[in-house]
């Protein structure tokens, strides 16, 4: 068995592109790095940095935290520690270090953990539908984060003009529509766009709260956090719930994780820590000290920190900041899905590549059903106030789930000692559960919506995973053993006949027989001069290095013509199937192997329904409804269309 592989041109990198001279690279670096920043600033930091226009205004909308010296001192110091522990120590500082090659977010996590050494299979299987579970809560809270931070930044009209009330909803409507239509042309181009009005924004967070700390010092003594511990120990059942109204101000770092893949760990943590953070926690100390001063504004303190001046342009700029903070959860949930369909766990839905990077990428149909569900949200909870008491419950389970997937990671893969994983894994479990009990008190108010939303995300994503398994456990009893084939063909007399040409049959595997194939041998009794046998392998990697994508088998036999590849791609790859197979031919396949004008062909599989035990009757229904919305091995697989044969097969489930 050999390695088939192209070497890079002369002149050319390995990963494509022309070589660059030492002269200049740190330049060049340097200027890449800040432009990526840049980029992540635009697209990634848009759900935290868009949390103090809400986040105060619903703590003190929780009954018993009043705007005195007690309420203000303690509120605020649960802020600035929920931003250092969750955001800065948890995600920034470890989980960020738990990618796969580059890809963050849950579903790199359960990449991880598939690739485990985990002792029994029901205990792998326990961390996967975790995981999978993780995903789904991660999908039913980014249908709520584009609608409460829209809605609240449109609320600010209210300010200087009470009577534009009844314009919200409609105005927000608008404006999600027009951001939901932006996706189409990509990440790179919005961050673009996106990037230097967020550098404005974060400015202007800044600003504000430092003039207000100006005017009232007193305020920074609530950076000691002895404030949030006095405030439970004095209160524990306010602090307590006041925990679902803290935890706002960190509701952004899953989506922050989950973008990882379409910037870098060091752009995002450059972002973060040289302008996100400190703009943060000045604005936060800033309208403390502005509700120490006047305890009213605690209704709409974030307004209130500007003059009355401006608080129209304000409104302008808090509109575009908000739906640049929608934007995180949006390509969030992009990239979650294209791992989620490349590890198995979704069919192969349609997914653009939005620029020459390979993880920014589009899914039309995640696009237009986050839309629908974003929408209904904004016209059925009509306010921020009222999408508050919804928000924050599943954000919380996906941080809990997180945590316990990355001490997993920790332990096995990274092979830490029970006695660094344990404390850290219990402290971080602790914050997080204090943070999910204290959301399951909004179940009754709107909570059980992003629930509902993650319910049916994870019924999808186990019952394809489930039915999966089903049709390749049927599929290959169809096929039968390919090594047997092989033989049965070599006994055959007199020989097979062999028809000119090549004929490139798709297969799940090396252990069974192409259905398309044996149809062929059964039915028509020929063989093509040349047959090639193509597997596609997704690996729970990113990327795959196209030196070791295509892996030659002759199968025992040199000279019948008969080869077999192994085509590897990482889940965020292209699966260009006639390209792999020209680099193959280059590489060294026999020359009389012409896949230039080779005809595929394809087995296309009908799934009925049966009384099979393994899963319950409407499961199979779903199953049969999802693979409907799969994509053909043709579309999939880059197949010429006008040289496809297909070949039909029944399999009862």
């Amino acid at each position: 068995m050999t390695s088939a592989h192209v070497a890079a041109p002369e002149g050319e990198a390995p990963g494509g592109g022309p070589a660059r001279p030492d002269a200049g690279k740190s330049t060049a670096a340097r200027a890449g790095a800040a432009a990526l920043t840049l980029g992540a600033l635009g697209v990634v930091f848009g759900d935290i940095g868009t949390s103090p226009l809400y986040a105060m205004s619903a703590i003190f909308r929780v009954h018993g935290v009043r705007p005195n010296t007690a309420g203000v001192d303690g509120m605020i110091s649960l802020v600035v520690w929920t931003i250092i522990l969750v955001v800065m120590v948890k995600y920034v500082t470890f989980v960020m270090r738990a990618d796969n090659r580059g890809e963050g977010g849950i579903m790199a996590l359960v990449a991880l953990v598939l690739r485990l050494p985990v002792k029994g299979q029901a205990r792998k299987a326990a961390l996967v539908l975790l995981g999978l579970f993780g995903v789904a809560l991660f999908f039913g809270d980014g249908t709520i984060t584009p609608a409460i931070s829209v809605i609240s930044s449109v609320e600010g009209l209210e300010t200087p003009a009470p009577g534009l009330k009844s314009f919200v909803v409609p105005i927000t409507l608008a404006l999600l529509t027009m951001l939901f239509i932006l996706q189409q042309f990509g990440t790179r181009a919005i961050g673009r766009l996106f990037g230097p009005i967020m550098v404005a924004w974060f400015a202007l967070l800044a600003v504000s709260g430092i003039d207000k700390i100006i005017g009232n010092p007193v305020i920074l003594k609530a950076l000691s956090p002895s404030y949030g511990f006095t405030f439970f120990l004095d209160h524990p059942m306010i602090g307590f719930l006041a925990l679902a109204a803290v935890v706002l101000v960190a509701t952004g770092c899953e989506a922050l994780y989950a973008d990882m893949g379409q910037f870098s760990r060091r752009a995002i943590t450059r972002g973060w820590i040289f302008v996100v953070f400190p703009a943060l926690i000045l604005n936060y100390l800033g309208q403390g000290a502005l509700i120490l001063r006047s305890p009213t504004v605690s209704a709409n303190p974030f307004f209130m920190l500007f003059p009355a001046w401006a608080q129209v342009p304000l409104v302008v700029v808090a509109v575009i900041a908000t739906m640049i903070a929608s934007q995180a959860v949006i390509t969030g949930a992009f990239s979650v899905t294209r791992q989620a369909v490349q590890l198995g766990f979704l069919p192969a839905l349609k997914i653009r590549h939005t620029s020459g990077s390979e993880g920014q990428v589009y899914v039309p149909a995640v696009n237009w059903l986050l839309y629908l569900a974003v929408a209904g949200l904004v016209v059925g909870f009509g306010s921020a106030a009222a999408l508050a008491s919804a928000y924050g419950i599943a954000v919380t389970g996906t941080f809990v789930t997180t945590t316990i997937l990355f001490f997993v990671v920790v332990r096995m893969r990274w092979k830490k000692p029970l006695w660094v994983v344990l404390p850290g894994a219990a402290a971080f479990i602790v914050v997080d559960l204090a943070f999910f009990s204290a959301n399951l008190t909004k179940i009754a108010s709107g909570g059980w919506f992003p629930l509902a939303i993650a319910l049916i995300i994870f019924t999808l994503l186990s019952t394809w995973q489930r039915g999966r398994e089903l049709v390749t456990v049927k599929r290959s009893q169809a096929e039968g053993q390919l090594s047997d084939f092989i033989e049965e063909v070599h006994a055959m007399d007199p020989p097979l006949p062999r028809v000119p040409g090549t004929a490139v049959f798709l297969t799940v595997g090396k252990q069974t027989t192409p259905l398309a194939l044996r149809a062929n041998v059964d039915y028509n009794h020929v063989l093509h001069e040349s047959v090639v046998i193509v597997s596609v392998e997704t690996k729970t990697v990113p990327h795959v290095d196209p030196a070791k994508r295509v892996e030659v088998d002759e199968l025992g036999y040199s000279d019948d013509g008969i080869v077999y590849l192994t085509v590897r791609y990482g889940f965020q790859d292209d699966q260009d199937v006639p390209a792999a197979l020209r680099e193959a031919a280059a590489a060294g396949l026999p020359e009389k192997i012409d896949i230039g004008q080779a005809i595929y062909f394809v087995s296309e599989i009908t799934i009925v329904l049966g009384d099979d035990p393994g899963m319950r009757g409407w499961r199979k229904k779903l199953f049969l409804v999802l693979s409907g919305t799969s994509k053909s091995p043709v579309a999939l697989f880059g197949l010429p269309e006008r040289r496809i044969v297909t070949m039909g097969y029944h399999i009862e489930l």
